[in-house]
């Protein structure tokens, strides 16, 4: 039947065909980055992040690795490196998902229903919990500042730092699913 290789090549190409703008990495299938747009009727409305994808050989029987380069505000996002704590990436991927569910569905609705219970922000769950107006104020401040089309465009020189961008499986909660999905 198909090997990982075309599968990987033909999500790809999937991804690129669509609305997504992508960008390859050293000329290749297995590094690119992905402008992602904030949900509508969310806190992150109006921003738009650089997202960097790393796929493994082995992919889409692994999972690939996100990360975001421009900075978020999110409890499952780390702040620094901006690896995701998403489970349906990191503990229960399936080959049956394909790139175009990461950012058509998973990415949105972990920035619509953030999980506060596992966090890779501390600062921001805890704030998400005590007080929601204030922490949606900051979301919208770090959209503002770090969010802008124009922050996506001059952040080569983040790019090049190394594999700390992306998620490593670090996540450690399969307990709580992400609403609105079904595995």
């Amino acid at each position: 039947m198909s090997s990982p290789a075309k599968r990987r090549d033909m999500d790809v190409m999937k991804l690129m065909m669509s609305d997504y703008s992508v960008e390859t990495i050293n000329d290749g299938l297995n590094e690119f980055n992905v402008v992602f747009h904030g949900p509508k009727e969310s806190p992150y409305e109006g921003g738009v992040w650089k997202v960097r994808v790393e796929l493994p050989d082995a992919y889409p029987y692994k999972s690939p690795s996100i990360g975001f380069v421009n900075k978020i505000f999110h409890p499952n996002v780390d702040e620094l490196s901006g690896s995701v704590c998403l489970d349906v990436i990191n503990q229960s991927w399936s080959p049956m998902f394909d790139l175009l569910n990461i950012f058509e569905v998973f990415l949105p609705q972990l920035l619509l229903y953030p999980n506060p219970s596992d966090p890779l922000n501390g600062d921001a769950a805890s704030l998400m919990m005590k007080d929601k107006k204030q922490y949606e104020q900051k979301v919208k401040e770090y959209c503002d500042r770090y969010a802008k089309k124009d922050d996506i465009v001059n952040s080569k020189e983040e790019e090049e730092s190394d594999d700390e961008d992306v998620s490593d499986g670090q996540c450690t909660s399969s307990d709580d699913e992400t609403p609105g999905l079904d595995p």
